[in-house]
């Protein structure tokens, strides 16, 4: 067992896995997940996990060089909470179509309890060097 850090192991593994420019998606639990794409389910009832609890432990492990939100995501308080942990991480705002056009390339899609319409977070993996 790992002292900190991630302790799923396939999140664990994924994130340890992602080369440069792969994308891992936190999704709420609605995201409709294209075929062939890998989904790491972790809801378990609704809200439960949320959307934060699951994206912090991956922001702490994965080097992110951008992240894309949808624009129809609008519950403020939710925003500033997801824009706070991506610090300085740039971020694009495109359409849920594009979003869920993006998750077709994704390594995996992780799946969270959030019940937040339009909830989810594509992050591109960046490099250490």
């Amino acid at each position: 067992m790992r002292r900190s850090g991630l302790w799923h192991p396939r999140l664990a593994a994924l994130a340890a896995g992602l080369g440069h420019g792969d994308l891992l998606v936190v999704a709420d639990a609605g995201l409709p997940v294209p075929r062939g794409v890998e989904v790491v389910d972790l809801a378990v009832a609704r809200g439960e996990p949320g959307l934060l609890t699951v994206l912090r432990p991956i922001l702490a492990e994965l080097i992110v060089e951008h992240a894309t939100l949808a624009a129809e995501l609008t519950d403020r308080k939710l925003i500033d909470e997801i824009t706070a942990q991506l610090g300085d991480i740039a971020v694009t705002w495109t359409t849920h179509d594009e979003l869920k056009q993006q998750t077709a390339g994704a390594a995996a899609v992780v799946r969270t309890g959030e019940d937040t319409p339009f909830s989810n977070v594509v992050l591109r993996a960046g490099v250490a060097f």
